[in-house]
């Protein structure tokens, strides 16, 4: 009856919604025996800077948590398993003049529903080039500029996000676009656009985990309800990221102010039951919980000679 009556009216499934990634991720630590729950990042309110000139004359940096691909770091490819030395530990930059082979084997997106074959939904290099030829911007920054996923709050606001902020400067950015793709990429990106905003330096956040990013207050934030790994746009569909990107300059000159949401209106697929599957413990036995904490434990003994690395 109600199922009909749903229909009736118009009704989506109640499932059909933002996923609410913080509870699904706290949850599924604790059943691979992750007790300690994280502290996800948590503001009420959010800096906020004005663009300075129309941003047709602004000059756009990229900012990414995608990882330049490394061929002796195993499997990166798509599809590829969780790969932790692949990861990195240190913002690093690459010329925007040039195309790059970054990809996103080291991060927690969805695996099941991300294809993961073409760079573009995360890395929109190409849509902003293709912007500033069509006059929507200035011009692309000389740099773009690779945030790291870090689970320290400290680290990333006293660190990385310093660090990113002294060489947008150094380029001469006028504005800045952050991409995430896992869910702590989404932290990081929002404490960066944050610190960036204090900064002098206008942000749009464009991602899928809108609960994170909201928790953590930004002054602009794209969402689009698309599976973790897509935040630039749909695989292989230009006009998918071009629109992506578009959403978020106009949100860029737009916003009436800080914490302001626009939701693409783009939508992955007809059948919204893929936002079931990402960290369900539902679906998931306690044989396959064992095997993911024994290959979680496994992965951060691979990365770990990647931080000792960017500590010396």
């Amino acid at each position: 009856m109600g199922t009909d009556l749903d229909r009736l009216l118009g009704f989506a499934p109640d499932f059909d919604s933002p996923i609410p990634y913080m509870r699904r991720t706290r949850d599924y630590y604790a059943a691979i025996g992750y007790t300690t729950p994280y502290r996800w990042a948590h503001h009420i309110e959010a800096p906020f800077t004005p663009l300075r000139k129309p941003l047709a004359q602004c000059k756009v940096a990229l900012i990414t948590t995608a990882a330049p691909y490394q061929p002796d770091k195993g499997d990166q490819g798509p599809g590829a398993a969780y790969n932790g030395s692949a990861k990195f530990y240190a913002v690093y930059s690459g010329d925007t003049a040039h195309d790059h082979d970054l990809r996103i084997s080291h991060i927690g997106y969805d695996r099941v529903h991300t294809t993961a074959t073409d760079s573009g939904t995360w890395f929109p290099l190409p849509a902003l080039r293709r912007a500033a030829a069509g006059g929507m911007i200035g011009g692309v920054a000389s740099r773009f500029h690779g945030a790291p996923t870090n689970r320290s709050h400290r680290v990333t606001v006293e660190t990385d996000a310093p660090e990113i902020l002294r060489r947008l400067r150094e380029d001469g950015a006028d504005v800045a676009v952050l991409v995430p793709n896992c869910p702590v990429c989404h932290q990081t990106c929002s404490l960066t656009a944050r610190h960036l905003e204090a900064n002098g330096i206008p942000t749009v956040v464009m991602g899928c985990a809108k609960d994170i990013v909201e928790h953590a207050a930004v002054p602009r934030f794209l969402f689009s309800d698309f599976p973790l790994g897509n935040s630039a746009g749909k695989p292989h569909d230009i006009a998918s990221q071009d629109q992506t990107l578009a959403l978020a300059l106009r949100l860029l000159e737009a916003a009436p102010g800080p914490q302001t949401t626009m939701q693409s209106p783009l939508r992955w697929s007809a059948d919204p039951s893929w936002k079931l599957d990402y960290l369900n413990l539902d679906k998931l036995s306690p044989e396959e919980l064992a095997r993911r904490r024994a290959d979680f434990d496994r992965q951060k003994e691979l990365a770990r000679p990647n931080r000792v690395e960017k500590a010396a």
